[in-house]
């Protein structure tokens, strides 16, 4: 059964986050009659400056999504909730997995007891961290039939949630849709991520730093892709099912920072110039590839940014112009790069 609805008022959580924010502007923009409420904690990750431009169109709260009582009063009366919310940096996962925990699994156990105590329609976000890993000499692709295999602590966490979102769906007829998305990159994206990090490098006259060899694939998607395959999952979406949402954009590690090195114009006579080899992540996973067949089927969604490069070379102008956005933080950021990077040196109880 599809949802099939058309939503006044919805609630957004993590809505000052990166994806969420993109999401937030996306709704403002193309659905003007629909009343967002924002529900964000503002941790590192959260940014209300995320929102500047539709902060007119929105109510802000600030809160947790742990927290009963908060989520309860923001649930309230409203048609949906798309739940975007969650801690989700590998490498502070790895350093510290409590606040994963408690955050994707807990916080989203509130939320579902709140619509269903509301009967709300609820869409949740997550990751195609979830199925694990491939070999690099791979070909096939995750589909949403696929076993969950999560390598990471966060990855497990947000395996974790997804199930309860299904146990809530069948033992309470809770409304909901859950989507797995790939990799997602463009404006808004913290530093300490893959690509803002990399690009903020370069401008900060730091070497680009690859996790082991660099020959690990991920499967890319731009923000706004991402966001208006939320909309039609929710809209649209049958009402218990999984969506993997995807744009076919497989890239290794090595390429993207070669991309952006001649994207910014520092490559050099050697391809690596300008590149520095850090020792992987603990349980780091290879490859990542996705089948996003049902969503096109079933749904019509298409992903409009199919060219990464030029969608890269979009993202590399947006943090060029946007440093005020990004210094402030970007010195704690490569610090706390540093800690993590000793306490692994050092062995961490």
């Amino acid at each position: 059964m599809g949802s099939d609805k058309q939503f006044r008022r919805i609630l957004v959580t993590g809505g000052a986050g990166f994806i969420g924010a993109n999401f937030v502007r996306h709704v403002a923009d193309r659905h003007p009659e629909v009343e967002i409420t924002v529900l964000d904690l503002l941790t590192y990750a959260g940014n209300i400056h995320n929102l500047d431009g539709v902060r007119g169109q929105i109510t802000f709260v600030e809160g947790d999504i742990r927290d009963a009582k908060t989520v309860d009063e923001a649930v309230a009366g409203q048609d949906a909730v798309v739940h975007f919310a969650a801690e989700s940096h590998n490498d502070n996962a790895i350093f510290d997995p409590q606040p994963f925990i408690s955050t994707n699994i807990e916080g989203t156990f509130r939320l579902l007891q709140a619509v269903r105590k509301y009967d709300v329609r609820f869409h949740h976000i997550s990751t195609d961290e979830v199925y694990g890993d491939m070999p690099l000499s791979s070909t096939a692709k995750f589909t949403e039939d696929s076993p969950y295999r999560p390598s990471s602590p966060y990855a497990a966490s947000k395996a974790a949630s997804d199930q309860l979102v299904r146990a809530w769906v069948r033992t309470y007829g809770v409304k909901a849709t859950i989507s797995n998305c790939s990799n997602n990159y463009g404006p808004w994206q913290h530093v300490e991520k893959f690509i803002p990090r990399q690009i903020t490098n370069v401008l900060c006259g730091l070497p680009v730093q690859i996790y082991g060899d660099g020959r690990a694939v991920r499967d890319w998607i731009a923000v706004e892709d991402q966001c208006s395959a939320v909309w039609a999952v929710l809209e649209r979406g049958r009402i218990g099912e999984t969506y993997i949402v995807s744009a076919g954009g497989e890239c290794s590690n090595i390429e993207i920072a070669r991309m952006i090195l001649q994207t910014m114009g520092r490559s050099g006579d050697h391809p690596d110039a300008g590149i520095e080899f850090v020792r992987d992540r603990p349980g780091a996973d290879q490859r990542y590839a996705l089948d996003a067949s049902r969503i096109r089927r079933q749904l019509g969604w298409e992903p409009q940014s199919t060219d990464f490069g030029q969608g890269l070379a979009k993202t590399v102008e947006w943090y060029e112009e946007h440093r005020s956005w990004w210094e402030a933080v970007k010195g704690e950021t490569e610090q706390h790069y540093a800690d993590m990077a000793r306490c692994q040196d050092g062995g961490r109880q």
